[in-house]
């Protein structure tokens, strides 16, 4: 059973991820990702968890749950698995409650603020966000805006046609004017607007944005 849940985390699982196998009242396994509520092996299953919910419902769970249950919020979602050696049991996996937003609609407007003004912002005209200075801001055609959001949940909110391109840094697809380097070997993107913006493309995300737009 062990071998089997070891590749499941390695083939499906996303590193944010932690995964917790329970049978009867407690918890058998837990292999900690990121996102880690600190589940002991031997601990009992606590009333409200998705362990306990699967094994109420006998299927498939997937909810957001509170601090109450474990100090940490989770979101999470837990299967019952039987073996034919007669095994019963729930594995769930647990991820940052953020991953919840993935489950509403793309946003179709931001609301910025200029000075003391707030204003809904059609996502189409926004050109990119930028996070600096532990703020999120955004740029249009009629200027800078900034948000309440961090960049983090934003991106989960996003269409495809917005591409993440540093920690700092997502661009609408539609205003890149093009892709170059600089004397240091460093992609640079560099935008429509405003003024030609010009932003560089970090390493670590070099690959995702190559296979995007196909480069």
């Amino acid at each position: 059973m062990k071998n089997e849940v070891l590749q499941f985390i390695k083939d499906w699982v996303p590193k944010e991820a932690s995964v917790a196998v329970a049978s009867g009242n407690r918890y058998i396994n837990y292999y900690a990702g990121i996102h880690d509520i600190q589940i002991r092996p031997g601990q009992p299953i606590p009333s409200g968890s998705i362990s306990e919910r699967v094994f109420h419902q006998k299927g498939r769970v997937e909810t957001l749950v509170d601090d109450s249950v474990f100090g940490i919020p989770y979101y999470g979602v837990g299967y019952l698995i039987e073996g034919q050696d007669g095994f019963n049991g729930a594995l769930t996996v647990i991820l940052p409650p953020w991953y919840s937003l993935k489950k509403h609609s793309p946003l179709s407007f931001i609301t910025g603020k200029q000075g003391d003004i707030w204003s809904p912002i059609p996502v189409d005209q926004i050109i990119y966000i930028e996070s600096n200075q532990k703020k999120t801001w955004f740029y249009t055609a009629d200027g800078q805006y900034s948000t309440i959001y961090t960049l983090k949940n934003i991106e989960q909110r996003l269409s495809d046609s917005f591409l993440r391109i540093h920690r700092s840094y997502i661009v609408n697809i539609s205003f890149i004017q093009q892709i170059s380097r600089d004397i240091s070997s460093n992609l640079i993107l560099t935008l429509k607007n405003p003024n030609c913006c010009a932003l560089t493309i970090s390493q670590t995300f070099i690959p995702s944005v190559r296979r995007t737009l196909g480069f």
